[in-house]
């Protein structure tokens, strides 16, 4: 599981492209084939393409997608993607991961009775999810882009993570998985906690000394890149200062600004949880202001009979991150929660019915587009061409579009 997997060089000229999966804020997402590995597309895998002149103004393209390309090379786990192979040129840099025939989360929820999950459903995916993280933060990596858009299905039912570009290198706390920690240790964490509140305060009485701003409609949702604001070091682990993420999805800590770990993650699973079972996320506010509002100030609300899926749901999205399922325990202190009591945590991939399997022709549909297919250059250079021609944004069941926000634009909007 953590043998360094090894990837080859891909040549752009022998790749074709059958169809665009999707656009980001990364990049376009192609269905694509080796024409001299695989020429009769029985195989195909997803191509992820970075146009740089076009990316260049917004964001350190060729930066982010090295980073995602290492952060891939490293990985080495059943719920989360292998890197297949990459490029690097002049204008384009791309790599190709396995292609995930049936969808993502946010898809196959809107394809549910009443569009929510059955808990039994729930506790399936959340639990290889916990697995994917755990693996990740073993490695020092924090994903802070969870959300259903970003959890594919495999061909065979099984889960795996994509999108790693807000992911982040983090030195790992000094943390006891028995959850026993030294006096000294835990007055220091007292100490920083009673900091964090006074600065909080500050944040809150300003957010909330101002009126809502409706330039946001309800269902759409701003995915934030990483814009550092300060530099800080803390003796218990490393933490971020990224304003990063997307907003319903966003925790406490990142919005108030003042450093963020592996919690982060832990959160954004909150509010997945709650949004498979209620088809809704807790914190949606009708603007930007009133969502990230709602996750400082607002508590989950659920219906319906207490169960052990909403007590999950409710430690999960505590506000105070030092109180936080998994703060000091991680995936372990999750893995024990009544949510998942007799789950064999060992055997999840010998799972051979998942709740939901691709229709087995998917593997056949590149072969049937084959004929249809273009080429990688082509599409980007005639994308170049008319300036009014730009992609189209990724659909979204909690979001119409995805956008990029600087901070400044949130700190005009929210704190100014």
């Amino acid at each position: 599981m953590e043998k360094r997997t090894t990837h080859q060089k891909l040549d752009i000229d022998r790749i074709r492209a059958i169809k665009v999966l999707g656009n980001g804020a990364m990049g376009t997402v192609f269905l694509a084939y080796d024409t001299s590995a695989d020429p009769s597309a029985r195989f195909p895998f997803a191509l992820k393409v970075v146009d740089k002149p076009i990316m260049h103004a917004k964001l350190d393209a060729s930066r982010r997608a090295r980073w995602e390309i290492t952060v891939l090379s490293g990985l080495s786990h059943p719920f989360l993607p292998t890197l297949l192979g990459s490029f690097d040129g002049p204008d384009l840099t791309g790599w190709a991961i396995p292609y995930c025939p049936g969808g993502d989360l946010n898809v196959l929820r809107h394809h549910q009775t009443d569009r929510v999950f059955s808990p039994a459903v729930i506790r399936f995916y959340l639990s290889e999810i916990v697995c994917a993280l755990d693996h990740l933060h073993h490695k020092g990596i924090v994903y802070r882009d969870l959300k259903p858009e970003n959890v594919l299905i495999q061909q065979s039912g099984h889960v795996t993570l994509t999108d790693f570009d807000l992911s982040r290198k983090l030195a790992l706390k000094r943390v006891c998985h028995g959850l026993v920690r030294s006096e000294p240790e835990m007055l220091e964490e007292c100490n920083k906690a009673k900091v964090r509140v006074v600065k909080q305060q500050h944040s809150l009485a300003r957010i909330l000394g101002y009126g809502l701003n409706n330039g946001l409609k309800k269902a759409k949702s701003a995915r934030v890149s990483p814009v550092s604001r300060q530099k800080m070091s803390f003796v218990a682990g490393e933490r971020s200062n990224s304003f990063v993420g997307t907003e319903e999805y966003m925790s406490p800590e990142v919005i108030h600004g003042d450093g963020h770990e592996f919690a982060v993650d832990w959160w954004a699973l909150g509010v997945l949880a709650y949004e498979m079972l209620h088809g809704k996320t807790p914190f949606l506010g009708n603007s930007r202001k009133e969502t990230f509002r709602n996750v400082l100030m607002k508590r989950p609300e659920f219906m319906g009979k207490r169960t052990a899926l909403m007590d999950l749901i409710e430690r999960l999205l505590e506000k105070d991150p030092t109180k936080r399922l998994g703060y000091y325990g991680g995936a372990v202190e999750i893995k024990e929660h009544e949510f998942f009591t007799g789950l064999r945590w060992s055997r999840l991939t010998e799972v051979l019915r998942p709740p939901f399997l691709p229709p087995a022709e998917e593997e056949y549909l590149a072969g049937k587009l084959t004929a249809g297919g273009f080429d990688v250059r082509d599409y980007f250079q005639k994308l170049r061409a008319p300036p009014s021609a730009q992609p189209s944004s990724l659909p979204s069941g909690s979001s119409e579009y995805q956008r990029n926000i600087l901070l400044t634009e949130f700190c005009q909007e929210v704190l100014s």
